[in-house]
């Protein structure tokens, strides 16, 4: 390899993981129109194995703007990931797929299941992500986001103690 194509395949690795963090800011964030442009026009994301839905970004960006509603405080840890390039037939690397593993704690809104002035997280998932991204004239966008939840962990309430 040439310094010139080591040099884009640093490049191409940095602006990939880039997408994958920002795709987890604008979750976490709630700003749902940063997560549609992180998307390719006709990019998808399947959130079934989490009990969500599967379709296109801009009704996923709907679907977690209702449910993420549920939990104010939530943080997504995205780390492990694995990038590859150009797994597609005849693909000259234009094509990228990154599997990571990701926890996410977030905390109900008040009056949800546990309320309180906690802010401890409440609600724990972990699993598996799964991006196909494409190289298009605006950067590395997403084609693709599988998620694999794996587990899942909710502080339960304990009944109040009873004072005779």
């Amino acid at each position: 390899m040439t310094q010139r194509v080591e040099l884009a395949a640093v490049m191409d690795r940095l602006a990939v993981d880039g997408v994958i963090t920002e795709y987890a800011v604008a979750v976490d964030d709630g700003d749902w129109e940063a997560y549609r442009a992180l998307f390719a026009p006709d990019g998808r994301a399947d959130y079934r194995s989490a009990g969500g839905i599967e379709g296109d970004a801009g009704e996923i960006a709907g679907w977690l703007a209702r449910t993420m509603d549920l939990f104010p405080m939530r943080q997504h840890l995205i780390v492990n990931r694995r990038i590859r390039f150009g797994v597609l037939d005849q693909d000259t690397g234009d094509s990228a797929s990154v599997q990571a593993d990701y926890v996410n704690p977030m905390r109900f809104a008040a009056g949800g299941r546990t309320g309180g002035g906690s802010t401890a997280p409440d609600f724990v998932c972990g699993g598996r992500y799964a991006f196909e991204l494409l190289r298009t004239r605006e950067g590395w966008r997403l084609r693709e986001v599988v998620v694999h939840e794996k587990w899942r962990r909710s502080a339960e309430r304990r009944p109040a103690a009873v004072v005779n």
